[in-house]
């Protein structure tokens, strides 16, 4: 077992690559839609499923969770989101390259403070005899779910209320990246807590009716849903250099703390190890909190020029 976290660092940088790369190509399809009318939302469904582009994007950031369910499976949470959230790099060099996204002076440094946040999340989850933690309290889950996913939809909700107010006056970003990553980390949560049914149930009958009546399921499926339809309008309104690494970042951080608690899993035993957690959780914070003053800057081709669906 030995090679376990060797393996899930692997596996988690498929996971992540797989599902960065998608949301880079469903930002430059979404370029070519309607307004994300979210008061519409079947017909922003329709549109979406109507798009080859976007569809090879949502299919990569499927097979990006899948890989997540797995490795979750049998590796810790403190090794494997940092890794999760290491996708902030791939996620910079693509926007500028592939979408051709420049960041101001401030936002490059405050991007550049939260890739730094990321490695030194990463070094204090190294020494890998970690083990995987599984069992959880289903009262302490829901304790902490709810109020985070009712705390995330409000986040992400404010900027659509205040472009709706503002006839679609441009937004940074910020408030959907810490919304949809509160969001995110909940839905990473529910997998976690279902990924024990991987380890726990033997055979693909008893894992496929293990999966189907578990509530985290349908908490997954509900907290990524409504996630994902807040990320395209994100997406297509803000710049994915600022939205992708927020939401990552925040999703990571809020992932690491409450799942090391909620899974029981061992803080570093290492000071040293231990400060560099902590610091890198306090950095991240305070990146976001200097990001969210910084103005918004208009999105080339995304809003006023479209017509609505």
């Amino acid at each position: 077992m030995s090679a376990g976290p060797y393996a899930g660092i692997g596996l988690a940088l498929i996971a992540t690559t797989s599902f960065n790369i998608g949301l880079i190509l469903e930002k430059r399809a979404l370029a070519h839609l309607p307004v994300v009318d979210l008061r519409r939302v079947m017909r922003v469904i329709a549109n979406l499923l109507s798009s080859p582009p976007w569809l090879g994007g949502f299919g990569l950031m499927l097979i990006g969770l899948a890989c997540q369910v797995i490795v979750l499976s049998f590796a810790p949470v403190s090794i494997v989101q940092p890794v999760i959230a290491s996708g902030v790099a791939l996620v910079l060099v693509l926007s500028r390259l592939v979408l051709g996204e420049r960041l101001g002076g401030a936002e490059l440094w405050c991007v550049v403070a939260m890739a730094v946040a990321v490695v030194v999340l990463a070094l204090s989850a190294t020494g890998g005899n970690a083990t995987a933690g599984h069992q959880v309290d289903s009262v302490a889950m829901a304790a902490a779910m709810a109020p985070t996913a009712i705390i995330g939809l409000a986040v992400a909700a404010s900027p659509l209320r205040r472009a709706a107010r503002k006839h679609r006056a441009p937004v940074s970003g910020v408030s959907y990246g810490i919304g949809t990553g509160l969001l995110y980390g909940d839905s990473s949560l529910a997998i976690k807590g279902m990924s024990g049914i991987l380890t726990h149930d033997h055979g693909v009958a008893a894992i496929a009716a293990g999966v189907i009546t578990s509530p985290y399921l349908y908490a997954m499926g509900a907290c990524s849903g409504v996630a994902m339809l807040l990320f395209q309008a994100a997406l297509q309104a803000c710049r994915a250099s600022i939205v992708v690494p927020v939401s990552s970042v925040v999703g990571s951080v809020f992932f690491l703390i409450a799942g090391t608690w909620l899974f029981h899993e061992q803080l570093p035993a290492d000071p040293g190890k231990l400060a560099l957690r902590l610091a890198g959780i306090v950095v991240a914070c305070l990146v976001i909190v200097v990001l969210s003053r910084q103005p918004a800057t208009p999105v080339a081709g995304s809003l006023p020029e479209k017509v609505k669906a």
